[in-house]
């Protein structure tokens, strides 16, 4: 949302790049304690799908590239759209998944 605010002027760059930068770590230490939730309850598919993000993620954090610069967020507003829609993608996609497996599973356990 701050990305397409600042895209139509909306909001300037210094609060946009803030509130980017603020949410940043949390969300990463989430989707790694999600990733190893899946691993210690023992769902693999889940786990083996959650991965990549946590290992993309793992990678921008080595890279210093995590956090949004205010100097450059109008050279990078593209691609900064094109990776948040690429995470809301993959974590809706997890979620659908959940949501399936979690009814799956009680409705097997109603079978019995």
């Amino acid at each position: 949302m701050c990305l397409a605010d600042l895209e139509f002027d909306y909001i300037n760059p210094f609060d946009s790049s803030s509130r980017i930068n603020k949410v940043v770590m949390p969300e990463f230490v989430l989707q790694a304690l999600l990733s190893v939730l899946f691993l210690l309850s023992g769902h693999w598919a889940m786990f083996l799908l959650s991965v990549p993000m946590v290992y993309y993620n793992y990678t921008l954090y080595q890279r210093r590239q995590h956090l949004v610069d205010v100097t450059e967020i109008f050279n990078q507003l593209g691609r900064e759209k094109k990776r948040r829609l690429f995470k809301i993608v993959s974590l809706i996609i997890l979620l659908f998944l959940s949501l399936f497996w979690m009814i799956w599973s009680v409705l097997s356990e109603e079978d019995e």
